[in-house]
């Protein structure tokens, strides 16, 4: 039989096979490095970071290039627009000094008016999905652990909502909110024009994310540790707090980043049927109405904001989806 000779003075001893392993890492870092390898979430989220930092830095923009999305150019300047009150130049008027050309009508600068209208866009669209994404999972959270008849009651409600034309909807609950904040005769203000759009949006679209968080819960409510705890003696609220949400931070995520760019397009169709931010307000969706009515002669301005609209709204697909390839560890890739 052979000895084992020691290792020299000053040298960590060997190591020996089978030894303890070691620090695990956290589900948050596994997630990360997953997606991390993930190239295409890597470039949609770039994408959708260009666009935030643009809307957040709209005014230092606008300092910048020299121009706001408000003034007429083409009504102050001339040349600019022809009699009919189409751009003079070729390709919608692009320039030197205005690089996506000017709106026919009014000759604002569409540059600036794309800038802003991310900033309108992206707020009402985080807003809003925040706001339908916390009611989500307290109705879903409430509705999946009692069970029993709140469970059934709970069902038919989200059951009952989706059953609704959600555009329809949309279209007819808008001015009757309206209504109820401001006589016929006064214009709405600012502010209370963006909160009807947000609060028209988040009545109609809670039901899906309570949907999938219940079904989380109905799951998690029948495991171990939720017995465990149960046994314990543990209260509805702890369990809840402690062992339930903990686990719902995976779904709520996905949720949340799923829902961000169908409310960029439901706040797009509200404007584009005239019934969401109206002028001067800048906003995509407005533009993609007053660029189809023009297009047959100044194609220039549709496909600017319909461009960014596409490239944001499939950006934030994509990330859904890797986040939730990457949060779900049942996942292969």
């Amino acid at each position: 039989m052979s000895i084992a000779a020691d290792p020299p003075a000053g040298e960590p001893p060997a190591e020996v096979s089978g030894s303890a392993p070691g620090p695990t890492r956290s589900p948050a870092r596994i997630a990360w490095a997953r997606f991390r390898r993930d190239r295409v979430g890597v470039v949609s989220a770039a994408a959708v970071a260009l666009f935030l930092v643009v809307a957040l830095l709209a005014p230092v923009i606008g300092w910048i290039y020299g121009r706001n999305p408000y003034t007429t150019y083409g009504v102050n300047q001339g040349g600019l627009l022809t009699p009919s009150g189409l751009p003079a130049h070729r390709f919608g008027g692009m320039s030197s000094g205005f690089w996506l050309g000017v709106e026919p009508g009014l000759g604002r600068d569409v540059f600036m008016q794309l800038v802003y209208g991310a900033r309108t866009s992206l707020f009402i669209a985080f807003a809003v999905s925040t706001i339908t994404t916390i009611f989500g999972v307290l109705f879903g959270t409430v509705a999946g652990y009692l069970g029993g008849r709140v469970d059934w009651i709970g069902g038919r409600i989200i059951d009952i909502a989706l059953a609704f034309p959600g555009l329809l909807l949309l279209i007819t609950m808008s001015p009757i909110i309206e209504s109820k904040f401001s006589s016929p005769n006064t214009k709405l203000p600012t502010w209370m024009r963006f909160a009807v759009v947000i609060i028209v949006l988040s009545v109609l679209g809670w039901m899906s994310s309570a949907r999938l968080i219940r079904g989380q819960v109905l799951s998690l409510r029948e495991r171990e540790f939720i017995d465990a705890a149960r046994m314990s003696g543990a209260s509805t609220w702890r369990i809840v707090r402690r062992e339930l949400l903990p686990n719902l931070w995976s779904p709520t995520l996905i949720v949340l980043s799923l829902s961000i760019p169908a409310v960029i397009t439901g706040e797009a169709a509200l404007s584009f049927l005239g019934v969401g931010i109206l002028e001067p307000i800048p906003d995509w969706g407005r533009m993609v109405k007053n660029g189809a009515d023009v297009y047959s002669t100044d194609p220039t301005y549709l496909i600017a904001p319909g461009a960014a609209l596409l490239i944001l709204v499939i950006a934030l697909n994509l990330l859904g989806d890797s986040l939730r390839d990457a949060l779900d560890p049942k996942s292969t890739r």
